[in-house]
């Protein structure tokens, strides 16, 4: 479509080129009414792929140089057999602007009918002297009489540029478009071939001409939104720019979403999340803070306060209300979600204690897991923990933490720096189960069904903090209200709600006994 304009990152695309590709071609048609389309200037890499599939959204479409090709000045006109009455093609040849393509009943061009055919075969029919040779005789011959069979072909999907020497040479108006088989596709004349129509390109995620789409000066640049360095191409008009010192072009699609007063697709807002942690997690993370306060504060979920004037370092303070608190817990829960898979192989390792172990001897630490903290982290429903397992057991092969045992099959070996690199993951559980474990001793003691649900919450939440002043457990950030409601949630549906149940809170707190151990340094 003429209209239409792709938004696209640069070659080799990365999570945060793909998904601000993405989340801009959304805001520009929400906020501007404008026909964009999310292209791809590459591959899709494991990460992206992952990311994608895990929010149920397909890739942007793979848009690889910016030349334009036969088939964006084709048209596809209505065309008539070789064996059709010479009349046909005159009555189809008025409607389409003097032309009437002729294809052959295998969908192959034949030849074409125009004025010039038209011309030399009357001329080679009647000769000098017309005789007695009738306008009706020559109009019932077939079409192939006096169709022009030397028109040349080009293939839809080819660079007009790669055939223009020919096409200059040639002394043909019209040509032929055909697809990889032959088969006729449709016509282009020489002044649209010559003249074609410029794609429309907005850059995301990278300014300089390295590393974006081939032949980007054959199309029209619109504009560019991206963080880092200039390095800007040539352009033919002015164009807008944005370019702000941040740690993705996600973060940038996002500031303008909210700016515009928009709500982007839950998906959308996963794939920007992703983009941005992917860019960010090796940049100053001071730096980041800040810029997320800023946000949280933007959004009124912190109270800003300026600093007291006695203070010289200029270090700004925030109020966090006890009704925000839920959103900064959600935040935190759909950041860590996506570690979780590999968090949850990783303790599942650790606890066997062992440099080496059959990934059969895991499946039911990472069952359990998983049963755990089913009402706490947004899982893939339909992944199995055997199919969790193994794409995490996998990545940790690609990552160098384990190397598959040489004659034991489906067994491992943890590398020398592995064990750090699996506690790495394996920790970000530990708040987590601790607040499980203040929840299971809560019930240990508590009468069954006979408090309110808030009134729980509350003694639940003042056993946590003596728990943590009596350094029986060690993460303040376990204190987490929604995280207990979670944990409630979960072991009222495994029957546990209060001390008449100690058996199974016996168990499953010595499970959690288990994995917290080996996160103790």
């Amino acid at each position: 479509m003429p209209d239409q304009i792709y938004v696209i990152g640069h070659v080799n695309p990365d999570t945060d080129s793909i998904a601000s590709a993405m989340g801009y071609a959304w805001l520009l048609r929400e906020r501007d009414g404008v026909n964009t389309i999310a292209a791809r200037a590459g591959a899709i890499n494991q990460q992206t792929s992952y990311v994608l599939k895990r929010l149920g959204l397909d890739a942007p479409v793979l848009l690889t140089d910016a030349s334009p090709r036969f088939e964006s000045v084709t048209r596809r006109l209505d065309t008539i057999r070789p064996d059709a009455q010479l009349g046909l093609a005159w009555t189809l040849a008025s409607k389409t602007g003097g032309l009437a393509p002729v294809v052959g009943e295998d969908g192959k061009p034949f030849g074409i009918i125009n004025g010039m055919s038209m011309f030399k075969y009357f001329t080679d029919t009647l000769g000098p002297r017309p005789g007695d040779t009738t306008v009706r005789e020559m109009m019932s011959a077939p079409c192939r009489d006096a169709a022009d069979v030397t028109v040349p072909k080009y293939i839809a999907s080819a660079h007009i540029r790669d055939s223009l020497n020919k096409i200059l040479r040639d002394e043909f108006n019209d040509c032929w478009v055909v697809d990889e088989h032959g088969a006729y596709v449709g016509i282009a004349t020489q002044r649209e071939i010559l003249n074609p129509p410029r794609l429309k390109i907005i850059l995301v995620d990278h300014n300089e001409p390295r590393q974006a789409i081939t032949a980007l000066e054959e199309a029209e640049l619109l504009e560019i939104l991206d963080h880092h360095r200039l390095g800007n191409p040539y352009t033919h008009q002015p164009i807008r720019f944005t370019v702000d010192i941040v740690g993705s072009t996600s973060t940038l699609v996002t500031e303008l979403t909210a700016e515009a007063g928009l709500s982007m697709p839950a998906a959308l807002s996963g794939l920007l999340l992703a983009g941005l942690l992917a860019d960010t997690l090796i940049l100053d993370h001071r730096r980041a803070a800040a810029h997320a306060l800023q946000s949280y504060v933007q959004r009124k979920i912190l109270e800003a306060l300026e600093p007291p004037a006695a203070e010289t370092d200029g270090a700004a303070g925030f109020i966090l209300k006890d009704a925000k608190r839920p959103f900064l817990d959600y935040y935190k829960n759909t950041c860590v979600a996506f570690f979780i898979p590999a968090a949850f192989t990783a303790l599942a390792i650790l606890q066997k204690d062992a440099f080496q172990f059959s990934a059969s001897d895991l499946h039911g630490d990472v069952g359990f897991l998983k049963k755990l903290f089913q009402y706490e982290f947004l899982l893939d429903p339909d992944a199995t923990s055997e199919q969790m397992l193994r794409d995490s057991l996998q990545r940790f092969y690609q990552d160098a933490v384990l190397v598959p045992h040489p004659d034991l099959p489906d067994t491992f070996n943890v590398t020398s720096a592995g064990f750090r690199k699996l506690r790495l993951f394996a920790m970000f559980l530990k708040t987590f189960l601790e607040s499980y474990e203040v929840v299971l001793a809560y019930f240990r003691h508590a009468p069954q069904d006979h408090e309110d649900a808030k009134d729980r919450i509350k003694k639940i939440a003042s056993l946590g903090s003596r728990m943590l002043k009596n350094k029986e457990i060690e993460s303040r950030e376990a204190l987490s209200k929604v995280t207990y409601e979670n944990a409630v949630e979960f072991f009222a549906s495994q029957g546990i709600k209060g001390a008449e149940n100690r058996e199974t809170i016996d168990d499953v707190a010595a499970a959690i006994g288990r994995a917290l151990r080996c996160l103790t340094p």
